[in-house]
């Protein structure tokens, strides 16, 4: 029996390359890898073209923070976040019934990339993200109405990118940016 030839190795994305120099930062801040090792992993994946040089860029480094990731739920009511709360890179929001309102204009976001998970059954979604922050609600799957959702004409680099999934059943999401 022959083998098949195997295709072209996958290529890295973007958003794989901003978390893995977000994981080497964070392990030098945390003092897990010194100056010098920090700049030559750095290089290691900015060049990097396949995921495994990714991984031998990231090797040896300490499992990603656990508290990266967060869980707000509830079965009905109001869940709403605002002010000065720390947004983790990771956040899930979970109702059966009621209304969500994050807002992220105040809020303290360490993440270059912050991924919002919605699992939302009926009621209304409202999210209000920084001024400079760049949204994409691609992999958002909705079932009876599209977010409302205009992207800004004029938006300042280094903001930090939001990017929203899951599903929302009934229900409508709307997204605005900050004004201030």
């Amino acid at each position: 029996m022959t083998s098949l030839p195997e295709g072209p190795p996958s290529l890295i994305s973007e958003d794989e390359r901003d978390t893995a120099v977000q994981r080497l930062q964070e392990a030098y801040i945390e003092g897990h890898i010194s100056h010098e090792e920090m700049n030559e992993r750095l290089h290691q994946v900015l060049t990097a073209k396949t995921p495994s040089e990714l991984v031998s860029a990231l090797a040896s480094l300490p499992e990603e923070n656990a508290g990266t990731t967060s869980t707000i739920a509830a079965v009905s009511g109001r869940i709403q976040r605002r002010g000065a709360w720390r947004v983790p890179r990771i956040l899930k929001v979970e109702s059966a019934l009621g209304r969500v309102h994050l807002d992220l204009s105040r809020a303290v976001i360490d993440h270059p990339v912050v991924d919002i998970e919605l699992q939302l059954g009926t009621g209304r979604a409202k999210i209000t993200v920084p001024r400079d922050a760049i949204v994409d609600v691609e992999d958002l799957r909705t079932g009876w109405k599209d977010p409302l959702y205009k992207t800004r004409r004029r938006s300042r680099p280094g903001g930090p990118k939001i990017r929203i999934s899951g599903t929302m059943g009934l229900g409508r999401l709307k997204i605005r940016h900050a004004r201030r």
